[in-house]
């Protein structure tokens, strides 16, 4: 088979491919998510919030025969390694010790979103591995250290390895649905084990006792009020641990007029006032595990971000688990991604799920102990995940 003769386009942002088109491309992938949609990525871009005052310098590049789009990626040239989730600050400092930058580095990321997903949009496995060899080619001649996708899907993860990058691990917290799902809240307390089911329901109770009642809303039906006290709470998270928010008021702004129905507010209230909020992230993707004419539809849920202007006992759990968790049994939702980090979601019954990100370092000594170290880290995450999955807090069958 000879090489395809893809036309490689180098845009200075997400604006330089039709979002039509790059919208279509998305959701032929096996596992879109909201956050790759064009409306979101340049909401990053049009806010300022991921920009090169940012450090966060855009690059999308297109494969195209004649005009129909076959791959496309979103890059950014990094001058630092925060917002990513995917920590690589000793690989800096090592970088640094031997008076060879690290940056500027790549990425194929969703900026400040560590959420599993595509990352290399593509129409075939052909068309994919042909984008990561030009996205390769673009870090050599710009003279990046490294490029790194983060949080990769599975045909990502594929498509690297066939190129012999290298692969990390991490651990993330899914909560999962049964099939059928639960028929409420207190079929899935049902399914836990007893002290795990015990613990919930106190720190339920605490909350309902210190006076805290929720209400939601959806899409359009957020108001800009409620936008307003989201961004609040928002704020105070961040500044609580002295730093300033990566995302600004614009941002969510955006997201209140571009893409309003992946958006869920729950509202925390107490004596008639609001007191905390947590914004969730919704989605659905169609799958074809029933052949061509019966699609699956998946529907996903994200925990994003949080925060309160008064302190209650456990109104951090029930603010971003139990409101969430309920509406999503309530509305037939399959999932339910609880971010990065985090064992205490284990006690909620998110379960750990390993999560890849793929990597190339140009400097070659410097990619050999990389590579050293990654399989000393996989050896770990591996311990890491059996520890964990005997641990389950589900009940088990007698």
């Amino acid at each position: 088979m000879g090489e395809t003769n893809y036309v490689i386009g180098v845009h200075a942002s997400v604006h330089g491919v039709d979002a039509a088109a790059w919208d279509a491309l998305l959701a032929a992938q096996a596992l879109p998510s909201p956050f790759m949609r064009h409306a979101y990525l340049a909401a990053m871009e049009d806010s300022g919030s991921a920009s090169p005052d940012t450090g966060w310098a855009p690059h999308c590049i297109t494969l195209h025969l004649g005009d129909t789009l076959q791959a496309a990626c979103m890059v950014y040239l990094k001058s630092h390694s925060y917002g990513e989730y995917v920590f690589d600050w000793a690989w800096a400092s090592a970088y640094q010790q031997h008076g060879v930058p690290y940056y500027p580095k790549a990425v194929i990321a969703v900026p400040f979103t560590p959420v599993p997903g595509a990352r290399l949009l593509a129409r075939d496995t052909k068309a994919r591995a042909a984008l990561l060899r030009a996205v390769v080619d673009w870090c050599e001649d710009v003279g990046a250290s490294s490029l790194h996708t983060l949080f990769a899907s599975d045909d990502d993860v594929q498509a690297s390895e066939e190129a012999d990058l290298m692969l990390r691990h991490t651990v993330q917290f899914h909560w999962q649905n049964t099939n059928p799902g639960y028929a409420d809240f207190d079929a899935f307390l049902a399914s836990l084990a007893q002290d795990k089911r015990k613990k919930l329901r106190q720190e339920r109770r605490k909350v309902a006792e210190a006076g805290v009642t929720f209400r939601h809303a959806q899409g359009a039906d957020i108001s800009e009020a409620d936008w307003d006290f989201f961004y609040r709470c928002y704020e105070r998270t961040y500044l609580e641990h002295g730093n300033p928010p990566y995302l600004n008021r614009d941002f969510f702004a955006r997201m209140a007029r571009t893409m309003p129905e992946n958006w869920l507010l729950f509202v925390a209230e107490r004596n008639g006032r609001p007191i905390a909020s947590s914004l969730i992230a919704v989605g659905a993707y169609s799958t074809w595990a029933g052949g061509l004419n019966d699609p699956k539809t998946t529907r996903v849920a994200y925990g994003r971000y949080w925060g309160a202007l008064e302190p209650v006992d456990c109104l951090h759990f029930e603010a971003c688990y139990y409101q969430p968790l309920a509406w999503c049994i309530a509305n037939g939702y399959q999932r339910f991604e609880g971010g990065a980090q985090g064992e205490h979601k284990m006690a909620r019954a998110l379960l750990p799920v390993k999560t890849t990100s793929t990597h190339w370092l140009a400097h070659p000594a410097f990619a050999d102990a990389v590579a050293r170290f990654l399989e000393r880290e996989g050896q770990g995450i591996g311990h890491y995940l059996d520890d964990l999955g005997q641990r389950s807090p589900f009940r088990r069958s007698a």
